[in-house]
């Protein structure tokens, strides 16, 4: 079950990947086809995930360390421009970026943290080495708490409610609401909240990936930050799970299962 959890982000983003530049308004879409891939998302997830278990202070030099590492690993996965940059630079600088590459990586600290106030400091930090804009963080930060508020079993209204009331997000929305005018939007204030209502409407994890990737827009990052909360609630199917699985690398599936063996979900 453990693995399974984690592999939420990892599997929101691989469905999500042939749809980000190919988009599609409809829920009736193969979930897999040949091109069907990990992007940065994952690899960038299982960096943060690398390290939470392996540096106890987490310190922000070992979060970089991480982060660089994997990225020179899987150098053609995807990354933007100026992220691309930052991942090759020999003291890499936080450059104020709003953008949702804060939020896709982030989900690992709503599964690892044992405290509420845990989850939000430590997914600032997960966010501030690179996107350190307050859009940026905070994106990150309603992300891991809402993967950590379902992990704790909370229902979909309390988590609504505390996304709301921290960090003044409009949920009152629907998918059906948001799709006809929703374009490619790669900020964390044009995709997070995109990304939860997803989850609060969907009544299985399926559901909320075609969901999320229905919008349109950045649609791996969408699945990515919709799967990550989804999987806290729904089980994944195992045929989907298991395609996931083995779309990763041996590298990054010795990541998700060590994370997933130390935390111990």
């Amino acid at each position: 079950m453990s693995s399974v959890k984690m592999l939420g982000a990892l599997t929101g983003d691989i469905i999500g990947s042939v749809y980000e530049f190919y988009n599609t308004k409809s829920m009736d879409f193969d979930l897999f086809c040949g091109e069907s891939t990990f992007t940065d998302d994952s690899v960038m997830t299982l960096a943060v995930a690398k390290w939470l278990v392996e540096d106890e202070a987490h310190t922000i030099h070992y979060l970089i360390y991480c982060m660089q590492e994997l990225g020179h690993l899987h150098a053609d996965a995807g990354y933007g421009g100026r992220f691309l940059g930052w991942l090759w630079e020999d003291n890499p600088q936080p450059y104020n970026s709003w953008g949702n590459g804060a939020g896709m990586r982030v989900s690992p600290v709503g599964l690892y943290a044992k405290t509420l106030d845990e989850a939000l400091a430590l997914a600032a930090l997960s966010a501030s080495v690179s996107h350190n804009h307050p859009e940026g963080v905070k994106g990150a930060q309603a992300i891991a708490t809402s993967v950590f508020l379902a992990k704790q079993g909370k229902s979909k209204a309390e988590i609504k409610a505390y996304v709301e009331n921290t960090f003044g997000y409009d949920l009152n929305r629907t998918i059906a609401e948001i799709r006809p005018r929703y374009g490619f939007d790669v900020s964390c204030q044009g995709s997070v909240p995109e990304a939860i209502i997803a989850f609060l409407e969907g009544n299985s994890f399926e559901e909320v990936i075609r969901l999320a990737i229905s919008l349109g827009g950045d649609s791996d990052t969408i699945g990515a930050m919709a799967g990550a909360i989804a999987a806290c609630v729904y089980p994944i199917p195992e045929e989907i799970a298991e395609r996931c699985n083995s779309i990763l690398t041996e590298d990054l599936r010795e990541i998700k299962d060590g994370f997933c063996k130390i935390i111990e979900i």
